[in-house]
């Protein structure tokens, strides 16, 4: 092993190590320790020994993907074990168990998920999941409902916040990469060049990207919803055809729902939009990969109004407010408050995935799906579809009122020759 990833096992606490010892055998001097992870947050390890593995996940004093330069607390991680706790109350079938968490050493021990792959990987090589949907709509509707004002008294969602205010560096990141820095000249940008200049430029310059983009990055710093991933995009989700884990959610904090369902449906767009530049993978890939947008939307927005129907208990409607109304009247209010509110939900993710969209292409931090593409010039082809796609959301996500019109323009987009 090498002194860096020594060091890790050698920073654990006496009771991490025990935890590590009754999951993998043996002592630390027969232990052996493999870098891992390709992210951009965190160092990833795993750590295996006679009788099993584990996940080893530490954080550095910097922002992976940059380096030095880009200082950042290792505190996240706790935020990143207590978002795993939390959301462990109501969906913990979808998320990897926890065996130990080492505040010292900034690193926590974990299931190792090792039948699992990253989603990623798994769309980039034509691999169909039939459960996933199904998965990821019930981590997504229990995780945003059960800890959001609809379930939860005031009183109670007010002190479960407290904590996550304080991951103010992971929100910053999100701040500053996802809603300013495509929308400037910033040195962090790349983007596929020369082909994508001038396309990277209009962005820069367009006022009326501008002032969309700041409405959305209000609603990011002042809706305090629920208990978000954060993150959730097709890299923090493992999978195979029976299971689904959702990892990674050091982002967490208590911010729009939109946001964790809107950064899925845009890393399904942007598989899509990739598939032609790859072209690996048989053409009706593509279209499985728009159902699952299609499965995502309508099956979380039916699981999650059936959990309102269920738990009518928390202060957004209190059934308290209905107690001298009519049954008749009682359903009447429900339903055209539910349906305003799942209206404003269903626009929000459609400008969240927008957002999503042209940060992966302009900024700092791409996808796989679209980098791995050899050709220049087809690269930036596919780059360009999903950009103009992103634009007609960010702009005019208001007009779409169903997910079903929304797939019918990204497909023209998709169809749309090479300039």
């Amino acid at each position: 092993m090498s002194r860096v990833t020594t060091s890790v096992v050698e920073q654990l606490s006496p009771e991490s190590l025990s935890v590590v010892r009754r999951a993998i055998g043996g002592a630390p001097d027969s232990w052996a320790l493999d870098e891992i992870g390709d992210g951009n947050v965190n160092l990833i390890f795993r750590l295996s020994g006679p009788s099993g593995q584990v996940l080893v996940k530490q954080a550095v004093p910097y922002l992976r993907c940059v380096g030095e330069s880009w200082p950042l607390s290792v505190r996240r991680n706790y935020f990143e074990y207590k978002a795993l706790e939390a959301h462990a109350t109501v969906a913990a079938e979808y998320l990897p168990r926890v065996l130990a968490f080492d505040e010292a050493s900034a690193a926590m021990v974990m299931e190792f998920l090792g039948d699992h792959v990253i989603l990623r990987k798994g769309v980039m090589q034509g691999i169909r999941y039939p459960r996933f949907s199904e998965h990821i709509t019930d981590y997504m509707a229990q995780t945003l409902f059960f800890t959001s004002d609809l379930f939860l008294s005031a009183g109670e969602k007010k002190q479960k916040m407290k904590l996550f205010c304080e991951n103010v560096d992971l929100c910053k990141i999100t701040e500053d990469l996802i809603f300013t820095d495509p929308y400037r000249v910033a040195e962090t940008n790349r983007w596929t060049t020369p082909q994508l200049d001038s396309l990277a430029h209009a962005f820069a310059t367009d006022p009326e990207l501008k002032v969309a983009i700041t409405e959305l990055k209000a609603k990011f710093l002042t809706a305090c919803e629920a208990l978000i991933h954060g993150d959730l995009h097709s890299g923090s989700i493992m999978v195979n055809q029976e299971a689904t884990k959702v990892i990674d959610p050091e982002f967490a904090y208590y911010g729009p729902m939109g946001f964790d369902v809107g950064l899925l449906l845009a890393n399904f767009f942007l598989g899509y939009f990739s598939q032609a530049g790859l072209a690996c993978n048989p053409p009706e890939y593509e279209a499985w990969l728009l159902e699952q947008v299609e499965q995502i939307w309508s099956k979380f927005e039916r699981k999650f109004c059936a959990l309102w129907d269920q738990h009518l208990e928390g202060d957004y409607l209190p059934a308290r407010l209905l107690t001298g109304d009519s049954r008749a009247a009682r359903a009447a209010i429900v339903s055209r408050v539910r349906s305003d509110y799942m209206a404003r939900l269903f626009d929000d993710s459609l400008g969240f995935a927008a957002s999503e969209m042209i940060r992966r292409v302009l900024g700092l931090a791409h996808v796989a799906d679209l980098d791995n593409i050899a050709d220049p010039d087809q690269r930036a082809l596919c780059e360009a579809r999903a950009l103009r796609a992103a634009r007609e959301l960010l702009l005019n996500h208001r007009k779409y009122t169903g997910i079903m019109p929304v797939l019918a323009m990204v497909r023209e987009e998709r169809a749309r020759p090479a300039p």
